[in-house]
C-alpha cells in the first residue's frame, strides 16, 4: 500500500489542475447533485449541471492563460464548438466513472490518503502537511470532502483507462517489420528548377497589373480602423493601491497559525504481516501469531529490526529498505497505525497493531518536533494575500456599479473613471479583426466595432478581457474599410504576378524533365551529391516527396520522382536501396512498447465510443453542434 503514490504518478497532473485552478462550488451537495441548477447534459440518470460546465469552462480558460502567458482572448471559450468540446469531456468522465462503479471498482480511503499525501502541493519540507492541504483547498473555495470526492472519481476513471492503455498488443514481428520500413535507407540525388532563375524571363505589363487589381480588390483592402478612449478596471490595479497595516498582518498570523506551522513529524519503520480484513478468522489468528513471534524476536534483538523487516514484512513498498516509511505527519497513515506511532518514544517498539491491512510492528526511528514559521518569514506573503483579498472584495463591490455607469451614461467614460478612481486613456489606431495584447482582445474589438459604438459613438459595454479585469471604450475617430489605390500597390501586384508566372514555368519545365527522365532521356541537370535518407530522417526534403520516393518501384534503378515545391519544382533520382539488417533488441523493445501504447489508446477510444453509443445522453446546449459518435 505504501508505494501506491509511486505507481500512480499519471494522475498528478490531473490533481494539480484541480487545486491550481479556481473553483466556485456552492457546497458539497451542489457538487454532487447540483441542486436546482439547470442541466447542461444528462448521462443516463446522472445530471451534469450548467454550473459544472461553467466551472470547467473557467478552468479551460485559466489553462489557456497559463499556456499563453496570460495573453488569451476569453471569447475563445464563448464559441459553441468550445463549449461542446468541454461538455464532451465532462460526459466522457461521467461515462468512465459509471463504468468503473458498474464493474465493482473502488478507491479505498487508504489509497486516496496515500495518493494525496504524496503530492508536493500539499507538502512542507517534503512531508504531507494537513494545514497546508486544508489551506490550499480553502483558498480556492473547496473543502477536503469536495476535493476528495472529485479525486476519487478521477481515480476510478483512471482505473478504466489504464485497463486499456496498458494492455495494447503488438507482436515483435510487427515491430520488426515497422522498424525495417521506417529505417530503410534509400540513396538519392536531387535537382531542381528554381523560380528565382526564371523570374527574369517573365514579362508582366501594366495592363496585367491593373486587371489583377480590379479582379481581386479584397487583397488590397485596408480594414476598418478606430481610435478610442477607454477605462480599465482591474483588481490587480486595486491591489497596488491598497495598504495593509502591521496590525492586520499580525492578527492574520495569530488567527491562522495552522497555515504557518510545521507540524510534528515522525519517521518510523514497520513490519507488516498482511491479511485481508474479510479473511476467515483462522487466517487472522495465524497472522497475529506470526506477528507476535516477530515482535518477540524484535524485542530480544532491537538492533536487528531492519533485518527482521526484510525477512518478514509483507509491505512491498518498504520491506526491502528495512521497513522504513520515512517522515510523516498526522493524517497521513490509517488511524490505528497513526495512534500507535505517535504514542511511541524515539527508539521504542510498539505492540502488535491491527489495521485493515493486517498486523503491524512499529519502531519509531526519529522525531521532529512541531515548529512555527516566524512572522518575519511570512510577513510579505500575508501582506500580499490580504492586499489581494481586499482588492477582490472591492472589485466585486464596484464591478456592477462600473458596468451600470458605463451603460447609463453612455456618451462619456469620465463618470466610470471617477467611480473607480481611475483615468480615461487613449489607444493607438485599432484594426478590426486584429486582436493585440490586453485589453484589445477579439471580444473587446468586437464591441469597439459594433454598429452602436461606431454610428452612435456610445460607450461599449464593460467587457471582461482577463480575470477580474473590465474595460469599456468609446470611439474618438473612425476609418471605414477602404481599398488602397492602384498606384500604392502596383509594385506589390507586379512582384506577385512575376512570382506566379515563374512558378508556373518552373512546374511546366520540371514535369517535362521528369517525363524525359522516365522515358530514358537525360536532360541537362545539376544533380546534388548522393545522400541517404529514411522515412523519418530526410533532411530538407519535403515529406510528400519522400512518400513518392518510397512508393516508387525500386526493382529497376535509377527511378525518378518529382513534385512542385514553394521554390519551384524538385526532381529526385533514386540510385540505391539499402539492405535490411539485424534489428537491435533494445530498439525492437522500444518500438513494440510504442505500438502497444498506440493500440491501447485505440482500444480505449473504441471502448469510450461504445459507452457513448449505449448510454442515454441528452445535451441541453441549443447552439451546440451535433454530437460526435
Amino acid at each position: 500500500m505504501f508505494d501506491f503514490v509511486r505507481e500512480k504518478k499519471r494522475l498528478v497532473q490531473v490533481v494539480l489542475a484541480l487545486i491550481i485552478l479556481p473553483f466556485a462550488f456552492w457546497g458539497m451537495d451542489s457538487y454532487q447533485n447540483s441542486g436546482d441548477s439547470p442541466a447542461s447534459a444528462t448521462v443516463d440518470d446522472v445530471k451534469i449541471s450548467q454550473q459544472e460546465l461553467d466551472d470547467a469552462m473557467r478552468q479551460q480558460q485559466e489553462r489557456l492563460r497559463q499556456m499563453m502567458g496570460g495573453n488569451v482572448d476569453p471569447s475563445l471559450l464563448d464559441s459553441p464548438e468550445m463549449k461542446r468540446s468541454v461538455l464532451d469531456g465532462l460526459v466522457a468522465r461521467q461515462l468512465l466513472v459509471s463504468a468503473a462503479q458498474s464493474a465493482g471498482l473502488r478507491v479505498s480511503d487508504e489509497a486516496l490518503a496515500e495518493f494525496i499525501g504524496g503530492l508536493e502541493a500539499f507538502q512542507v519540507n517534503g512531508v504531507f502537511d494537513k494545514a497546508q492541504y486544508e489551506s490550499a483547498l480553502r483558498e480556492r473555495g473547496m473543502s477536503p470532502a469536495m476535493f476528495e470526492a472529485r479525486l476519487r472519481e478521477d481515480m476510478l476513471g483512471q482505473q478504466v483507462r489504464d485497463a486499456y492503455l496498458y494492455n495494447g498488443f503488438a507482436s515483435n514481428d510487427v515491430a520488426g517489420k515497422l522498424i525495417r520500413l521506417n529505417e530503410q535507407q534509400r540513396t538519392i540525388s536531387v535537382a531542381g528548377v528554381s523560380i528565382a532563375t526564371l523570374a527574369g524571363k517573365v514579362t508582366v505589363s501594366d495592363a496585367d497589373v491593373k486587371a489583377y487589381f480590379e479582379k481581386n480588390p479584397k487583397e488590397f483592402q485596408i480594414p476598418e480602423q478606430a481610435r478610442v478612449e477607454y477605462v480599465k478596471f482591474s483588481a490587480r490595479d486595486l491591489a497596488d493601491a491598497i495598504a495593509v497595516s502591521a496590525d492586520e498582518i499580525k492578527q492574520y498570523y495569530e488567527s491562522h497559525q495552522n497555515e504557518f506551522g510545521a507540524p510534528e513529524q515522525r519517521r518510523a519503520a514497520h513490519i507488516l504481516i498482511s491479511v485481508a480484513q474479510a479473511a476467515p478468522q483462522t487466517e487472522h489468528d495465524a497472522a497475529l501469531k506470526k506477528a507476535e513471534q516477530v515482535l518477540a524476536q524484535a524485542k530480544r534483538e532491537p538492533g536487528k529490526f531492519a533485518e527482521l523487516a526484510k525477512a518478514h514484512s509483507q509491505d512491498p513498498g518498504s520491506a526491502a529498505i528495512g521497513g522504513d516509511l520515512g517522515f510523516f505527519g498526522q493524517g497521513m497513515m490509517v488511524k490505528p497505525f497513526e495512534e500507535a506511532a505517535f504514542a511511541l518514544k524515539q527508539g521504542e517498539l510498539s505492540g502488535v497493531v491491527k489495521s485493515d491491512f493486517g498486523y503491524h510492528i512499529i519502531k519509531l526511528l526519529e522525531l521532529k518536533p512541531a515548529q512555527l514559521i516566524p512572522l518575519g518569514t511570512v510577513r510579505a506573503d500575508i501582506e500580499a494575500k490580504l492586499r489581494q483579498q481586499k482588492a477582490d472584495e472591492q472589485f466585486a463591490e464596484l464591478a456592477e456599479k462600473f458596468s451600470n455607469t458605463v451603460y447609463e451614461q453612455s456618451d462619456t467614460l469620465k463618470p466610470a473613471a471617477e467611480l473607480i478612481k481611475g483615468h480615461v486613456a487613449q489607444s493607438d489606431w485599432l484594426v478590426k479583426g486584429m486582436p493585440a495584447a490586453e485589453p484589445w482582445t477579439a471580444k473587446m474589438l468586437q464591441a469597439v466595432f459594433s454598429e452602436d459604438a461606431v454610428k452612435s459613438k456610445r460607450n461599449t459595454a464593460a467587457i471582461e478581457v482577463a480575470a477580474n479585469t473590465l474595460v469599456a471604450a468609446r470611439i474618438l475617430e473612425h476609418k471605414p474599410a477602404a481599398v488602397r489605390p492602384l498606384a500604392e500597390v502596383q509594385a506589390v501586384v507586379h512582384a506577385k504576378l512575376v512570382q506566379q508566372r515563374a512558378a508556373a514555368m518552373a512546374v511546366e519545365q520540371g514535369k517535362s524533365m521528369l517525363a524525359q527522365l522516365n522515358n530514358g532521356s537525360k536532360p541537362s541537370l545539376n544533380w546534388s551529391p548522393a545522400q541517404q535518407i529514411t522515412r523519418g530522417q530526410h533532411g530538407s526534403l519535403d515529406a510528400a516527396l519522400v512518400r513518392q520516393v518510397y512508393q516508387a518501384d525500386a526493382a529497376k534503378l535509377p527511378r525518378y520522382v518529382g513534385a512542385e515545391v514553394p521554390q519551384g519544382f524538385i526532381l529526385v533520382r533514386i540510385d540505391a536501396v539499402g539492405k535490411d539488417g539485424e534489428v537491435e533488441e533494445l530498439k525492437l523493445a522500444r518500438y513494440a512498447q510504442q505500438l502497444r501504447q498506440m493500440t491501447g489508446e485505440e482500444m480505449f477510444r473504441a471502448y469510450l465510443g461504445d459507452l457513448k453509443q449505449n448510454a442515454s445522453i441528452e445535451v441541453h446546449l441549443p447552439e451546440a453542434a451535433p454530437a460526435q459518435p
